[in-house]
């Protein structure tokens, strides 16, 4: 099984496309996604909802732990991969998954304890002000969860935001039972049609739409797991609405590795909690990878997680440029490396194993699902 666990990972790598011409633009690779169907489905007893809701995730496991961490077997991926689902009235229940690979013709240390900024040095944040920015794209993508986090849109009815928002690992969070996803409107005044906003008095001229949730996804690699170890790999859930939200979203996409993306660069936009009311965007490089995170230094604050983490290239097959998203923004890791303290800002990479389980959770064909 370890065997087929290996050939996997190697089969969903992505075809080096990179050309070398000097007129080259940053395209997005091409993917062979392998297949991900549910097996069998078990009702479960519903859950207490007795979890404080934490709005980051702190791990002492860095880069370094990660890559040394044997790769998982065939059987763990799958269960892994296999996942809960949480339904608006209460219920539950948890879907084993199989893995199938078709042909083109079908231990880290305890953490010590810190101020929870994670700025570096300057804060290079950019808080979106006024209506011709916010309820346009990409930033309207981005959406606020009741819970305190942040989510994107990835289609008619989908969001994409992080475990941890709904689920601690154990039990799911108070509020996930009614959890509602917020979208920004102009707040209208005797009949007026508004104005671009440019000052602080922006929270006063916008208020949040509320829609609830349907259902949510949530991977077992995540109630399983923990921070310290696999479960900050799987820290990403897929909400249900119950009726379409009527706004333009972003698709999901592959993350490719971090040579490739435009300037080693990435970007998102969240409801950083020091800026209430305020829609925050950044972009930073990345620092560092393994397969399943990037690590970073954006500059965040709690109430950013969940964020669509995104970059925009070429796509050949279209003829145009499109912005994707690559990553879920997790939160915050504070290392010991060799003596000195390092900290990082960590985002879940979209592999082709989690876009064929988000594709599926979305559109319930796999045949949809077979190019990242």
């Amino acid at each position: 099984m370890a065997a087929l666990s290996s050939l996997i990972l190697l089969l969903c790598a992505a075809k080096d496309v990179m050309p070398s011409s000097p007129h080259w633009k940053p395209t997005w690779p091409s993917y062979r996604v392998p297949v991900i169907l549910p097996q069998s489905t078990l009702n479960l007893d519903k859950p207490q909802f007795d979890a404080e809701a934490r709005l980051e995730v702190v791990s002492p496991c860095g880069p370094a732990c990660h890559k040394s961490s044997p790769l998982p077997t065939y059987e763990e991926v799958k269960n892994y991969l296999s996942y809960e689902t949480l339904y608006a009235n209460g219920s539950l229940t948890e879907t084993e998954v199989g893995i199938y690979i078709l042909s083109n013709g079908g231990d880290g240390s305890r953490g010590r304890s810190r101020t929870k900024r994670q700025i570096y040095g300057y804060d290079s944040r950019f808080s979106i002000f006024g209506k011709d920015f916010l309820l346009n794209y990409p930033f309207s993508t981005s959406v606020k969860l009741s819970t305190g986090c942040t989510g994107t849109l990835v289609a008619e009815k989908h969001v994409l935001t992080a475990a941890h928002c709904i689920h601690d690992g154990k039990s799911y969070v108070k509020g996930a039972q009614k959890l509602r996803v917020g979208f920004l409107k102009p707040k209208q005044k005797d009949g007026s049609k508004g104005s671009n906003i440019t000052n602080s008095a922006m929270p006063e001229k916008m208020k949040f739409q509320w829609i609830r949730v349907k259902r949510t996804h949530v991977p077992k690699g995540w109630i399983k797991g923990n921070a310290n170890d696999i479960g900050m790999d799987y820290d990403y859930a897929l909400l249900e609405l119950k009726k379409p939200h009527k706004r333009k979203f972003m698709k999901i996409g592959v993350s490719p590795p971090a040579r490739h993306l435009p300037g080693g660069r990435i970007h998102f936009s969240g409801y950083d909690n020091d800026r209430p009311g305020n829609l925050v965007y950044r972009f930073c490089d990345v620092k560092d990878e393994t397969y399943d995170l990037l690590y970073q230094q954006c500059d965040a604050q709690p109430g950013a997680s969940g964020s669509g983490v995104y970059v925009r290239m070429w796509k050949r097959q279209n003829h145009k440029w499109e912005r994707k998203i690559i990553g879920i923004f997790s939160g915050h890791q504070w290392v010991d490396m060799n003596g000195t303290p390092q900290d990082f800002n960590v985002a879940v990479r979209i592999t082709p194993l989690k876009y064929a389980q988000i594709c599926y959770w979305i559109k319930g064909n796999y045949l949809d699902c077979r190019e990242g």
